[in-house]
């Protein structure tokens, strides 16, 4: 019997492009995944900085595979695609 996968999270605001990118994928492949909406201040990013040692965004964190991937939409897209393609697939 596999064990249920954690929901992924997305650090993000809403106006981010590169965030939009990453949403919208997410989206695609049928995923129900957690946001946090960061502030647009860098200076207030602190938990971000916990998470991702950085704070920018977007940054995608896969609990399933302790991977996370830091303010860079593309690798986020592509990481998506590769591992989460055909999960939802009937």
């Amino acid at each position: 019997m596999e064990q249920s996968k954690k929901m992924l999270e997305l650090y993000q605001f809403e106006e981010c492009p590169y965030c939009k990118k990453v949403r919208t994928a997410l989206t695609d492949l049928g995923m129900t995944y957690i946001i946090h909406n960061v502030p647009r201040n860098l200076e207030e990013r602190d938990e971000l900085e916990k998470v991702s040692g950085q704070r920018y965004v977007p940054v995608l964190v896969d609990p399933n595979t302790d991977t996370v991937i830091a303010d860079d939409d593309e690798k986020a897209v592509e990481y998506l695609t590769e591992n989460y393609e055909n999960e939802n697939v009937e």
